[in-house]
């Protein structure tokens, strides 16, 4: 594996890969590597008042917002939000789309989810995983040389079986910069979010009201919930990997478990990859 790593987010909608990964993220852009967010639906159906249409152009313009504030590539499949199904077509475009990013590992969602875009994103992945490889599938876009590792990023589900992760990682130094990220999917952060929480009108007015209520409260509450705090579910694991005292100061962390359908992760390759 080179010096340089290229690191692919997939989400089911637009913001799940801000909310799960962008402090990998800013991570991974800090120290000089290239990352790429990918959307396997257009974000259509998550809102109370706007019509899909003009939602899913919406949704495109925050997408490179955030492109813009982490320093990645965002990229937005144009399948219906809410619509998605693990299709043989899907399948191949993900598999040519990956073949295109050529990443080092690939993030994503677990195929046990409330949502079925998250269940079905969890699929497609899977699904595409070994094909990567296979010269004879799509075979209009050139096979991959070896399979990339994927991972899983952490939820609060429990059945059939619960989040294990195998690499937790502190990244309370580039919050800021995450919810600078998250700040950008207004639509949902400061509208949907709030509205599917029955807090619609906690948010505050004014766009640096909102800055600082997502920073504070409102990140808690939409989208690092108390009871699933990735540091504080995880404090063993992160104590394991930065000491004691140095795992107990963590205030902000990102796990990933890593899939058995990629490549294996080896110790170079957790030492290359996830270097922080």
């Amino acid at each position: 594996m080179s010096d340089d790593h290229s690191l692919l987010v997939v989400g089911a909608h637009p913001d799940d890969c801000s909310i799960k990964a962008g402090g990998i993220a800013a991570k991974y852009v800090e120290a000089g590597h290239d990352v790429t967010f990918l959307s396997v639906t257009d974000g259509s159906a998550g809102h109370q008042e706007m019509g899909r249409t003009e939602l899913a152009y919406r949704r495109r313009r925050e997408t490179k917002a955030v492109a813009r504030t982490l320093g990645i590539d965002y990229d937005v499949f144009d399948l219906p939000d809410g619509e998605l199904e693990p299709t043989l077509d899907n399948r191949r475009k993900l598999i040519r789309y990956i073949r295109e990013v050529d990443p080092d590992i690939v993030l994503g969602p677990r195929p046990n989810d409330y949502h079925p875009d998250h269940r079905y994103t969890a699929q497609l992945l899977r699904d595409a995983a070994y094909s990567l490889i296979v010269p004879n599938v799509c075979p209009d876009t050139d096979a991959l040389d070896s399979n990339p590792i994927f991972g899983y990023v952490a939820d609060h589900f429990q059945k059939p079986a619960p989040f294990e992760p195998d690499v937790v990682l502190d990244v309370s130094d580039v919050v800021e910069t995450k919810v600078d990220a998250l700040h950008c999917h207004e639509s949902q952060m400061y509208e949907w979010l709030p509205y599917t929480f029955g807090e619609l009108d906690s948010v505050p007015d004014g766009e640096e009201a909102r800055r600082e209520w997502l920073g504070n409260d409102g990140l808690g509450h939409l989208v690092e919930n108390t009871e699933m705090n990735v540091a504080a579910r995880f404090r063993d694991e992160l104590r394991e990997r930065y000491g004691e005292d140095a795992g107990d100061a963590v205030e902000h962390a990102e796990a990933v478990e890593i899939s058995e359908y990629g490549a294996p992760l080896t110790d170079e390759d957790r030492e290359a990859l996830f270097f922080f």
